[in-house]
């Protein structure tokens, strides 16, 4: 029968939990279960040679006692049994015994003449006591039996003595010998998995108690679990769990100190706002209607909105890079072609603020028919490298004061294997001593009046780290280069690995018509 098929568009089945108790009960209990039939085979065969081991000894000496009784008198072959000595050889309450001794022609001298021969073909070995199992009228019996020289025959050959017993006695004894064995482990064995099982629960229990102390923890509580508490072999699962915490924990400090900077920040364009509002509805209500006055507060509710509307819009920017953080990257992207477009979207502004905005790639003066240059292709996310370079452009501009320039460069470097992204501008710089904290959220340099979030540089910082690089900065212009009263500018360097080269697409071959070895294509 059929399992019913899955409908389509249905979310695919779990996976069945596996219970680590039940997994271990299993691989205990099941080699248990398994050898205990084999130590019951192995039982019965042992108990089977130790019971006969006795009773092939009686034998033995029972051949070796008619032995004796045979000689030769001339050419006559004697032997002397008792009626007495017979009646004790087959005076068994349990078993049959017979006995049989064959003379050198095969005649029997004496005794049963059903017992059947040793294996034709045999070695004879005079003077050696065998043992053999064999049948007599359908009976299982166990048969000693031995050749004898008696004396120096002339007919040559030598005489077979045999006695051979049934084996009730040894079947009782090895029955006896197996009862003795086995019924003491059919108590063993069901102490056996009880003990393995409270030993599995008493091994797990300190699992449970982990797992309590962790359920009663409060949801704030990320403090790290005690590895002395728990046993050698789950302590690199706490270790593992406590790294976890820690985590998770310097990431939560780190957000709760984001939204509480970002809501500092946001307050004094707010409060801005709400304080030109309330002057012009002041205005209003005193009959004050100046129309330059209203104007002034428009102008400055609508700066303060705008600052607003950028700080919110870094803080989504800086959000989208968080969320991508830990995903591999994975878009082919032309670092030349993003950083092109990023810059023709700032030339409105660039001109609006009297700033020469220009762009420098690799084919940059290059004639038409030079050799195209190496790629700048990377791996990476388009958008989080479009908003990297955005942040940079927007930086430089603000800081760039009326008759300046900013000059955004894409230039590969074959020998490194990179595409090195250049961002500088002729702006007063940054000192060194802030070049490492200008790239923190909502830090600005000491002595700028430009207004600014504070986290376009950060921005910047996490995206470079998220393509496995990170931001250099430098000055753009040695003291010597820097006319007087102007600064040395900011050189903003970001090197990405260029991506592998694609592997060709597979193209059919024209099938080609077979030659003939001698034979030419005609022209």
């Amino acid at each position: 029968m059929q399992a019913p098929a899955r409908p389509a568009g249905a979310p695919p089945r779990r996976r069945e939990q596996r219970s680590l108790f039940g997994e271990i009960l299993d691989w205990m209990l099941a080699p248990l279960l398994l050898l205990w039939p084999m130590s019951l085979a192995l039982t019965w065969l042992a108990a089977q040679g130790i019971a006969s081991r006795p009773y092939d000894r009686a034998l033995v000496e029972s051949v070796r006692s008619l032995g004796q009784r045979v000689e030769l008198r001339g050419d006559d072959l004697m032997f002397d049994l008792s009626r007495e000595t017979a009646r004790m050889l087959r005076a068994d309450e349990v078993d049959n015994v017979y006995y049989q001794v064959v003379g050198p022609r095969g005649e029997i001298v004496s005794g049963d003449r059903d017992l059947p021969p040793p294996p034709e073909g045999e070695l004879r070995t005079p003077g050696e006591v065998k043992v053999r199992d064999d049948e007599i009228h359908g009976d299982s019996v166990r048969v000693a039996y031995q050749w004898i020289l008696a004396g120096a025959t002339t007919r040559g050959g030598a005489v077979l003595v045999q006695v051979a017993e049934t084996q009730a006695k040894r079947s009782r004894l090895a029955t006896e010998i197996i009862k003795g064995v086995i019924l003491p482990q059919f108590v063993i064995l069901p102490v056996a998995v009880l003990l393995v099982w409270m030993a599995l629960v008493r091994g797990l229990a300190p699992l449970n108690a982990l797992q309590q102390r962790i359920r009663e923890r409060a949801s704030d509580d990320l403090s790290p679990i005690d590895v002395h508490e728990v046993p050698e072999e789950v302590s690199p699962l706490v270790q593992a769990i406590n790294d976890l915490l820690e985590r998770q924990q310097s990431s939560l400090a780190t957000q709760k100190r984001f939204l509480a900077d970002a809501a500092h920040q946001l307050k004094t364009p707010l409060a801005g706002l709400r304080m030109q509002a309330e002057l012009a509805s002041r205005e209003i209500d005193a009959g004050h209607g100046d129309p330059q006055l209203l104007r002034a507060s428009l102008l400055q509710m609508a700066r303060a909105s705008q600052r607003a509307a950028h700080m919110v819009n870094q803080l989504l920017s800086m959000a989208r890079a968080d969320a991508r953080a830990g995903v591999e990257a994975r878009d082919r992207v032309d670092l030349e072609v993003l950083a092109t477009d990023v810059v023709r979207d700032f030339v409105p502004r660039s001109l609006d603020a009297g700033i020469d905005l220009g762009f420098e790639g690799a084919e940059t003066g290059q004639d038409e028919d030079a050799p195209r240059p190496a790629p700048s292709e990377v791996l990476g996310h388009a958008l989080l490298l479009r908003e990297m370079v955005s942040n940079l452009v927007d930086n430089a501009l603000h800081y760039t004061p009326r008759g300046g320039t900013v000059t955004v460069r894409v230039l590969p470097d074959p020998a490194a294997q990179a595409v090195v992204l250049q961002v500088e501008d002729s702006g007063p710089g940054i000192p060194a001593s802030e070049r490492e904290l200008v790239f923190q959220p909502f830090y600005r340099a000491l002595g700028t009046t430009v207004d600014g979030s504070g986290l376009g540089l950060a921005i910047v910082a996490e995206i470079a780290q998220q393509h496995g690089t990170a931001v250099e900065l430098d000055d753009a212009r040695s003291a010597a280069q820097t006319p007087p009263g102007e600064g040395p500018g900011a050189r903003f360097t970001i090197r990405f690995r260029l991506a592998p080269a694609p592997l060709p697409a597979p193209q059919d071959e024209p099938a080609q018509e077979p030659v003939l070895p001698g034979v030419g294509l005609l022209p």
